[in-house]
């Protein structure tokens, strides 16, 4: 195989790979799930990060562009394992079960008008680390 070959199996694969993957606009979790979340968020989140998840000079915003910047071509299971291994940031930090860490994590893709889809995002890191973080609709992108 000559180098024009490698580099078209390469481009080829990276296209195939790329239309295999999820980003956060392809419906990851459900309404339901997020309902869930809300709740979960006053009790867990909202001291810290405001009512409008709005952060303030301790807690980074969990909406809005600065957050949706700070995540822009993450995995989602990264901003998941922040959640769960990190919050609430205390003593505590890290006693949120992989259920409420993920329901959490399906208030805040709401919130940020993410749209739901029929499945709910599974508490698993390893699966959440198959979808992308994307802040802008893939046909917006430039």
């Amino acid at each position: 195989m000559d180098v024009r070959q490698i580099v078209l199996v390469m481009a080829g694969a990276a296209l195939l790979l790329a239309a295999g993957s999820k980003s956060v606009w392809d419906g990851v979790y459900t309404e339901q799930q997020a309902k869930r979340g809300q709740p979960l968020y006053r009790e867990h989140c909202e001291d810290c990060h405001g009512e409008e998840l709005e952060g303030d000079a301790e807690a980074p915003p969990l909406s809005g562009g600065e957050f949706l910047i700070n995540w822009d071509g993450q995995a989602l299971g990264s901003l998941y394992l922040r959640i769960h291994r990190d919050m609430p940031l205390n003593k505590d930090a890290g006693r949120l079960s992989p259920s409420v860490s993920a329901d959490l994590l399906a208030f805040i893709l709401s919130v940020n008008h993410f749209p739901p889809g029929r499945t709910e995002l599974p508490p698993r890191a390893e699966v959440l680390n198959e979808i992308r973080f994307e802040s802008a609709k893939p046909d917006q992108k430039r």
